[in-house]
């Protein structure tokens, strides 16, 4: 096959895909053979006439594709991402800890290579964790070990589940394949704007499970991972609490990928002797506006044509050297709370699949560094994460949030703003330099004013704020030697956005899939 780039409009059929190359390549219609979208993007630059950008791949007659070929510039020999696991000569069942991205992954590569891996998850499955979230959503009593952070499919399962694939490559294409098989709609595989939303994840995780098990996988529930047990440096069984008893896992090698709010577990790492640092990390709060007005500024004079919600992503650099950014947006979704222990207050977003809920939001998030963890303690970030949790809690005292206008935070006075908040466990009107640190507010106001200069519109005085926004990403990272082992431990394998090496659903599960494939490679 061979790629081009060509224009399409917002509605196209696989005919006009084709009349799309023959515009610019000379080659008739009729001797163009299978089509294959490899990427599209929403083009605005025109908001009267939008249009998608698109490559493409296609299939001729072999003496018309080496002529096409002579194109340079605008032709290229096109091969199809693909994935093939390595074979496993393992003598051991190997052990992952987490069903996140990272280790649903891991284990699925595991699982094909035949070495038939021992998956921990101190959570419930996917299908009885929905109860937990709801049950919390309802009565505000939080299950510390099954909620929106903890259980089968990880955080991201409640999200709105997008998908950040940038350049494409065997890992992620083995990705997004998986999800497709699962049930995810074949879109993703090229779309800029893919996610798979809330309300779908659920089936797919499912899915992706049961094909490990297939293939001789084993899922333990409510087993949360508590010690790997060490002899001169070489791991040689992992410890596991389940409904109240300790229990053993025989085992050479254990994938960590316990994700960013294993509080408990990374301390405990952390107290045996696996070498952490600190990273930076975003902090910050939800913005929600209407999803209908989010449209309109978006998309001007198109908000009549494009179906899908619209989307944003901002960012400004700061006099102060501080970046800020919105993250995780969610186009018609909701707030979430979510927390995973008692005494703090943690918010996030997420979309269904249609994107069609009353307001859109994002977390507005401000870069802090080491530098402000005020401490040089590997875990001083967590620290910061908690202070910040517990200040809002105690300020309601309860899990409702903190929640202001916008134009209340712009002015300095809390107020509320005429738009309903969608946290679900209701909200204080409360500013937020009650509870984060007089940095996060001072950074804000001027990114708000150069947001709203490249998205006009977007100071809309009644869009509401809440928060706070703190499990962005993993504030510490797991240090890893060239074999992919926790530094001086032989047998640990420290994977995902809990170890420190991933940011998402697509980075975390192809970190997971190169975890396990350096695992195969050392025994």
């Amino acid at each position: 096959m061979i790629k081009t780039d060509v224009n399409l409009k917002i509605e196209y059929t696989q005919n006009d895909i084709k009349e799309a190359i023959s515009a610019v390549l000379p080659v008739p219609v009729s001797e163009i053979g299978e089509v294959l979208i490899v990427k599209q993007a929403l083009d605005l630059s025109d908001t009267a006439k939008p249009r998608y950008r698109a490559t493409v791949a296609f299939s001729a007659d072999p003496e018309r594709e080496a002529g096409l070929l002579k194109y340079r510039r605008r032709v290229f020999a096109y091969q199809p991402p693909s994935y093939t696991a390595p074979a496993s000569s393992l003598c051991f069942r190997p052990v992952v800890v987490g069903s996140g991205p990272a280790g649903l992954f891991a284990a699925l590569v595991l699982a094909e290579s035949g070495a038939r891996p021992i998956i921990l998850e101190r959570g419930l499955p996917v299908e009885e964790r929905s109860k937990s979230v709801n049950a919390f959503v309802h009565s505000g009593i939080l299950d510390t070990e099954s909620n929106i952070q903890f259980g089968e499919g990880g955080a991201g399962t409640y999200s709105d589940g997008k998908l950040k694939v940038g350049s494409m490559d065997n890992y992620k294409m083995k990705v997004l394949s998986e999800f497709i098989e699962a049930g995810a709609d074949p879109s993703i595989a090229y779309s800029q704007s893919a996610h798979l939303g809330t309300d779908k994840l659920p089936a797919i995780i499912k899915g992706i499970r049961e094909k490990i098990v297939s293939l001789g996988g084993e899922f333990i529930f409510s087993a949360r991972f508590t010690y790997p047990v060490i002899v001169n440096g070489e791991l040689r069984a992992v410890k596991y609490e389940r409904h109240g008893t300790e229990c053993v896992i025989d085992t050479r090698a254990v994938i960590l990928a316990v994700g960013h709010s294993a509080r408990d577990t990374i301390r405990k790492l952390c107290s045996i002797g696996l070498k952490m640092t600190p990273k930076g990390f975003g902090i910050g709060v939800r913005i929600e506006h209407p999803r209908e007005y989010i449209n309109s500024i978006v998309y001007r004079e198109s908000k009549d044509i494009i179906k899908q919600t619209a989307s944003y992503h901002l960012v400004t650099h700061l006099g102060s050297g501080r970046s800020v950014y919105s993250f995780c947006m969610c186009p018609g979704g909701t707030v979430v709370a979510a927390a995973s222990n008692n005494g703090g207050i943690v918010t996030n977003g997420m979309s269904e699949y249609n994107r069609m809920a009353e307001n859109s939001n994002a977390a507005l998030l401000v870069s802090v560094t080491p530098d402000d963890f005020g401490s040089p303690d590997a875990l001083a970030g967590i620290a910061l994460q908690e202070k910040i949790e517990k200040n809002a809690f105690n300020l309601t005292g309860s899990f409702r949030a903190p929640s202001q206008s916008l134009a209340s935070l712009l002015s300095g006075r809390a107020e509320r703003g005429g738009i309903n908040p969608s946290y679900p466990l209701g909200t204080e009107c409360i500013g937020i330099e009650k509870y984060m640190p007089e940095y996060i507010k001072e950074s804000l106001l001027p990114a708000i004013e150069d947001f709203d200069a490249w998205l006009s519109g977007y100071k809309l005085g009644d869009a509401v704020i809440t928060g706070p926004e703190t499990r962005t990403t993993s504030p510490v990272r797991m240090e890893r030697d060239s074999l992919g082992r926790a530094v001086g431990f032989i047998g640990i394998y420290p994977a995902g956005e809990g170890a420190g090496y991933a940011g998402g659903i697509v980075s975390s599960a192809t970190d997971g899939i190169k975890q396990a494939e350096k695992l195969l490679a050392s025994f």
